[in-house]
Parts: structure tokens; sequence; C-alpha cells
């Protein structure tokens, strides 16, 4: 076997959460006690490992804050008595401490299952369901969850807190965060350490994650969107990336001591201009996708059935750019699909060992190499899968970095040791404009509401420069610039609009608006009164029960909309990273006195073709609650042991919807002849409509429903016939049948 280096690269990466001193959410503090020490501490327990580390100077300002006793509305909760809090900061806690990962956070704490499941049984809930006690301890246990079990060793106390799971008193809350604040203070100096070592290479992006190709060059960044609409014809931010990049490696090198070397180009966007403005800044290499590589040098990377690249050989070199003083590498995009969306769903052993087969293929393909260097890069978000993963991913990177520090022929290395050693570079005579997600900027501009507030932002920098113009020694055109940059981020644009959906977007909107109105309120000028109105036109909470009955239009077309407004409703929100693993993002339900309706809003993705042809199915499993019948459980097949609530349920029916690629095919009905045995029934009178959406229609008769009784229900996707997300999974949703 020819020797194979691989490069682990790790992005962290929050956007910048604080408005005039406050930061209105505690993301950043949370993944700081979750992931970004943990991810280093591996250095210690392997002591051949080598990892690369990218991090966002606005990020590194925000852990630093926190270092030095900053809060968050989250943290600031927490430390106050509740006997003294109003109501409105009672109900702040109950919507917003529940957001932690329920089979990996809530689920592994019995008195924070007892508090979801107390609050989530309905639409709404009265504050006097919940004692101050209740409050004290679901503050207590929110912010315990999301400390990685590592530090649960490293702090005994942490363990102590824990094991107490009632009771929790302000005394109790306020050591727990000190305790989280211990641990941030531990992040600049581990990975200094680390550096010194010459365990890590540190390196940065823009200093606010700006979308470099879109700011440099828009006319180029706006091929196949959706639309320009409402885009200005320039933005006029070329001089903006060039500060942006340069202002990023100075902080990195303030802090940390050394100047990268390295830059992680936000979402791995690239494009001509991005490389020269790089260039010319002194950076030596970066990085972009597979994707972006196949575009550029004409090559199409072909996968077998299992994933496995056919020729890996051109994703596996260094590439020099033109004539330029710049290298690129590009990352295999299998395997951060298979970490951020597969891996978490098996056994962690399983999970590294199936990766550590993908390395090893990959090396047993480049025995017919003319070179004897290669590199395979593995790079993704450090933070954002793992609270996926049992154990915080901690025994997935556990085996995994085992398994290659035993393998003689595997080698983990430091991008810039190994590019400045590499013999084989190979020319890259042009770069692709492009990103990871589909080759194109369309998850940034390009739609209705982006283009919208990137006209915003444009407006905002137009009367900044003229501004400036006539006011050069004003002392406050720093300030003022440092809003303009902060709304220059991704993340504003990532969550506008379509397809994502945070289930938080009107507070990303409120920031961005207010970043904008603060550019002009540095400066003493009145902001214009468009900033103070949301950009978002509607709001759709991700859950929500039918307020009343409904007989739709059931055409399978998105244009009758109108007839679901007083529908119960799921949302599949997809979080920092895009689920393109998903089958459906949203799910509309509802009933009237004769039929039940389902209306499935199917996940289209990237458009791209799947490795293998993939079987997408969607269960619905119903019992009558009213009159108890012959009931079993369901028949999925799970990945995972976990025990989900709804899965210690029986059910009396299950209806079958199969997807493959975009043909649908008949429903299978199955029903319970004898306590779990489960039977072939006569679908025909289930009406199904597919077009845009699958509309469903289910007679109650078919299932002995009478009028005023009442359904249960829950919902699943499968791929393959095996559980992929299970909907929802703590709960059973409930319609009755309507008497008029």
């Amino acid at each position: 076997m020819k020797k194979l280096s691989i490069a682990f690269y790790w992005h962290m990466h929050q956007p910048v959460y604080e408005i005039e001193g406050t930061y209105l959410m505690p993301w950043a503090r949370l993944h700081a006690v979750k992931d970004y020490l943990d991810m280093a501490l591996f250095l210690d327990r392997y002591p051949k490992l080598k990892l690369n580390f990218d991090i966002v100077p606005a990020l590194l300002d925000t852990i630093i804050a926190y270092s030095n006793g900053a809060n968050d509305i989250h943290s600031e909760l927490t430390v106050t008595d509740t006997s003294t809090m109003s109501g409105e900061e009672k109900s702040f806690i109950l919507n917003n401490f529940f957001s932690s990962k329920y089979e990996t956070m809530i689920f592994r704490s019995e008195n924070y299952k007892r508090l979801y499941q107390k609050r989530f049984s309905r639409d709404f809930c009265n504050l006097d369901d919940f004692t101050d006690q209740d409050l004290s301890d679901l503050m207590a246990l929110f912010n315990l969850v999301w400390i990685d079990p590592i530090h649960f060793q490293r702090y005994p106390r942490l363990q102590e807190l824990w094991e107490k799971q009632y009771n929790y008193t302000l005394e109790d809350r306020i050591e727990i965060i000190n305790i989280q604040r211990e641990i941030i203070r531990e992040i600049i100096p581990t990975y200094k350490r680390f550096i010194n070592e010459g365990r890590i290479e540190l390196t940065t992006s823009p200093y606010y994650h700006a979308i470099l190709p879109i700011l440099a060059d828009i006319k180029t960044s706006i091929k196949s969107v959706i639309t320009t609409e409402g885009l200005p014809a320039s933005l006029g931010m070329f001089d903006d990336a060039k500060e942006q990049v340069r202002r990023a490696l100075d902080r990195i090198e303030e802090v940390f001591g050394v100047r990268p070397k390295g830059f992680w180009p936000p979402e791995l966007c690239v494009g001509p201009k991005t490389f020269n403005i790089l260039a010319k800044e002194g950076i030596k290499w970066t990085i972009s996708d597979e994707c972006v590589l196949a575009s550029s040098i004409n090559f199409d990377f072909i996968r077998d059935f299992k994933g496995n690249l056919n020729d890996p050989y051109h994703l596996l070199k260094v590439y020099e750019y033109q004539n330029m003083p710049i290298n690129v590498i590009f990352r295999d995009r299998n395997i951060p699909n298979l970490i951020n969306f597969e891996y978490a769903g098996i056994d962690s052993k399983m999970a590294a060992g199936d990766l550590f087969d993908k390395i090893k293929i990959i090396q047993s393909k480049l025995l017919v190499s003319p070179d004897n260097s290669h590199l395979l890069t593995i790079s993704l978000d450090c933070e954002n899968c793992w609270e996926n993963y049992q154990n915080d991913g901690n025994d997935f990177l556990e085996r995994i970095y085992s398994l290659i520090e035993h393998d003689d022929t595997l080698e983990t290395v430091l991008i810039s040791d190994y590019i400045e050693n590499d013999q084989h570079k190979k020319p890259l005579n042009k770069i692709y404009s492009g990103s990871w997600i589909d080759r194109t900027f369309q998850y940034w501009i390009g739609e209705s509401t982006k283009n919208k507030a990137w006209a915003y932002l444009k407006t905002t920098k137009d009367d900044f420069e003229a501004f400036v113009k006539g006011n050069k020694h004003h002392p406050n055109i720093e300030a003022a610039r440092k809003e303009l940059f902060i709304a220059e981020g991704s993340d504003w644009f990532w969550w506008y609009g379509e397809p994502n959906n945070s289930g938080q977007d009107f507070v990303f909107d409120y920031m961005f608006r207010e970043h904008l109105k603060n550019v002009y309120l540095i400066l003493g000028l009145e902001p214009p009164e468009k900033l103070d109105v949301s950009l978002i036109t509607t709001y759709e909470m991700p859950f929500k029960h039918p307020s009343r009955s409904i007989t739709p239009k059931m055409d399978g077309l998105v244009s009758s909309y109108n007839d679901w407004y007083y529908a119960g409703s799921i949302s599949m929100l997809d979080g920092p990273v895009f689920r393109e693993s998903k089958n459906v993002d949203k799910i509309l339900f509802g009933c009237d006195s004769e039929n039940m309706y389902f209306r499935l809003h199917i996940n289209k993705g990237s458009g791209e073709i799947s490795f293998v042809e993939r079987i997408n199915q969607f269960y619905i499993y119903i019992r009558n609650a009213t009159r108890i019948g012959n009931r079993a459980y369901n028949r999925l097949i799970s990945k995972t042991d976990n025990p989900y609530p709804v899965l210690r349920e029986k059910f009396e029916d299950e209806l079958t919807l199969t997807l493959v690629k975009d043909t649908l095919y008949p429903p299978r009905l199955t029903k319970v002849l004898h306590p779990n045995m489960w039977t072939l029934a006569n679908p025909d009178k289930i009406k199904v409509e597919y077009k845009e959406v699958i509309d469903v229609t289910i007679p109650f008769d078919i299932f002995g429903v009478k009028k005023g009784e009442t359904v249960e229900f829950f919902m699943a996707n499968t791929d393959m016939g095996v559980k992929n997300t299970y909907i929802p999974q703590e709960i059973l949703l409930s319609m009755t049948r309507d008497l008029d």
C-alpha cells in the first residue's frame, strides 16, 4: 500500500448574536462547552494525531467575550432567581429552553423528559402548570445537556449536579454557568499549546463569514439562481471582501501569535476573484468541494453503489492555481455527508469502522497512481453534527482516530506541512465559481427574500460611503463599518426565504435589520423606516395542532394552500446544515366529518442524483383512541436502540406511501388482524394525488372511527426501509372526527 495522508479539517463558526451588548442567542456559548475544546483535547489521547482547525474571528471575539463575563439572554435568566421573574421571562424559558436534541440530550434525563412531555403535550401551556422549581430544573438541565460528556470527567462537580436531576437551586444554576465559563476560558490556551507543539494548524475565514464571491463579483454569482428580481446590479463590496480577509488574518495573529497560511472560504464558495484576493493577502492555500473541482477540470467523479469513488486520484492532489502563489485542496464530499447525516443513526464504532473501510478502499486504488503522495481531505463543521450522536460523537471520533493511528500506512497531517513537502502538485488552469451545495450560490442569493436583504444591504452601504466622503475624520466611522461588515455575513441570507428554516428566522431577521440600523445610528443619521419592518412576510411555527375542521381541495398543487390554513403542521427544520437526506420538508394534517387529510411537501434537495436509486417511504401509524381494538407495535427497522416514546405504543393500522425518485406508487394499507399480527387490507378508498405535493385523503370509515371519536397517530420517513425520522418522536398526534 502507498502511504495515504489524511487531513482532518474542522470548521468553527457562529454568526454574531450580539446586539448592543446583549447576545440574543446562546449557541456560541453552548457549542463552546460542547465542541470547541473537546475536539482539540483528542490530541492528548492520540500522540501521533494532527488536526487542522478553522475559526471565524467573529466567533473568536464571542469566545473571548464569554471568557470575560458576557451573558446571553439564556444564561442571564439561568442565573436569575425564578421568584423575581416576570411572566414574560417565564414564557421565554418555556419557549426556548427545550432547544436540545431529544434522543441524544433530553432523553437521557428523566426530569428533562418529564418537563418536555408536560410542555408539548398540547399547543399552548399555562404558566401556572409549571412551578418555579420546574423552571429552575429546566434551566439547569438545558445547560447541563449541552456540555460535552468529557467535561463531566474533568469537572467532578458537573457530574454531581447532573446526578441531582431534581430540585436545582439558584446557587446550582450559577455554578453550572461558572463552570461553563471555566471551560470556555480553556479554549484559546489549549489551541495555543497544540499549535506550539506542531499538532494543530489554525486557519481562518472572512471576519464575519461573508460569501466572498458574492461580495467580489455579484454578476458571476447569480448564474443558475431562481430569480434576479430585486437584486442591485452591483454591490460595490469588493474592497469589503479584501478588508474582511485582511482583518481576519490580523486578528488570528494577534490572539494566537501565528499568522494563518490557510484560509477556509465560507461554505467553500470560491471563484477567480476570491483566489486573487487571497493570494494578494499572502494566503498559501485554500479549500473547496469535490463538485467545484469536477467543474473546474471537467472531470466526472463517478461512485459505485456504496458511494466509493471509482477513481479518487484527482481528488487527492494539491493544485497550483494558474501562476499565482496559492494552492488549492478539495474535500471528498461523500464523507462529510456520511458524518453529518448517516453515521449518527448507527452504532458509533460501526460507523467509524465503515469510514475506515472507505479510507482503505481509497488507499487501495492508489496502486496505479504515478505519484507517491496523496492527501485525503475530510473537512466539515466541528459543531453541528455531533449533537445527533450518542455521547456527543466522542465514541465515533475516538474509534476513527485510533484506527488511523494504529495503521502505519496512514498518517494525519497539518495541511501546510503536507503542501510544502508535496512534489507532485497539479496545475489548475481555471476555478469554477460555486459552493458545496449544488455548485451555485442560490442558498444565499437569487431568491426573492434573499434579494431584498441584499438590496437593503446595498442601500446601507451606499449611504455609509456617501457619509464617509463628507466626514472622513468622524470618530465613529470604524464602529459603523463593523456593523456593515457583520451584515455582510452569510447566515442572514442562509435563513431568509427558501429553503432553510431555523425555527427562529424572525430572530435572524431582527438582528440583520438591527445591524443595518446601527450603521445609521452610530453615525448620527436617521435609519430608513423600512428597516423597522420585517423582511419575513409570514412566520410559521415548526409544529401546531389543527385549530378547526378543514375540507381542502386535494389536487396535489401548492396553489390550494389556503384550504389548509386551520390545519395542523410539522416543519422538518434543517438546522445549520442543509439536510439533503430528509424526505419531507413539511406535513399538514386535518379532518372533517368524513375524512382525514394529509399534505406532504417533498424535499427536492439539491437536485443531485443519489448514489443508489433510493426508495423513500412515508408511514402513518393510526389507532382509535376512543375504543381499543387489536393493536401491534410498528414494524419499522431502526438503526438505533433508542426507545423513542412513540415506539412504546401499539397501533391498529399502517399506511405506506412509496416514492422512488419522482414516481409515487399506489398506497399500501396494513391492519392488525390479531394482537401483534399485521395483514394487508384494501386501500381502494384512500385517495392520493401527487403533482407538486402529495395529498392523501383517508376515510374514517375504513378505520371504524365513528363521529366524535378520536384517532391518534404518528408518522415516519424511511430510506430503503430503514428508519430515517419519526414524526414526532415524543408524543402522539390526534384528530377528532367532526360531528357535523
